[in-house]
């Protein structure tokens, strides 16, 4: 009976809501002082970030998708070597629909960890960095904070698809 009771008891405390998430999420991004802008914050607290699949907006940027691929077609300009992956760039849009909190991971075609040429990889953060039309998006009346991504595929040091 006592095994039955600290079960129940368990059990109601996790169904309790408290108003804060109960924990963070992998790939959650904090602010580092050494990597991050001190002009860019996000408007609610820290475990309010919005994840990227709760939203089911589509692409919320200005012009959608082609927008971004049109940009990095004008900006981009190619470094003709034979590195070939994954770039992605995570990164939070806050309530204002301002970016920051930039952050790389870099792979091979197969996915497994690697760096870049940095004529590569750097261009497209500093680019991704430059990208600006990132909507607001709202949660009934409050505009929210929110995490973003992007993908790019790389073949022979050219941008050939970027994703979502």
């Amino acid at each position: 009976m006592d095994k039955f009771l600290v079960l129940l008891f368990l059990c109601s405390l996790i169904g309790c809501s408290t108003g804060q998430l109960p924990y963070r999420w992998v790939g959650d991004i904090t602010h580092d002082p050494g990597l991050d802008k001190t002009d860019f914050l996000v408007c609610h607290r820290e475990k309010g970030v919005r994840q990227y699949f709760n939203m089911s907006q589509g692409m919320m940027f200005e012009g959608e998708k082609s927008a971004i691929v049109g940009f990095f077609d004008k900006n981009f300009k190619p470094v003709y070597i034979q590195e070939s992956g994954w770039i992605r760039i995570r990164f939070i849009v806050n309530c204002k629909g301002q970016s920051g909190r930039f952050r790389m991971l870099e792979s091979d075609e197969n996915y497994k960890e690697r760096p870049f040429d940095k004529k590569i990889s750097g261009q497209i953060f500093f680019l991704t960095q430059q990208l600006s039309g990132w909507k607001i998006l709202y949660d009934d009346k409050d505009a929210v904070d929110y995490y973003q991504y992007l993908i790019f595929k790389i073949k022979d040091g050219r941008i050939v698809k970027i994703l979502p």
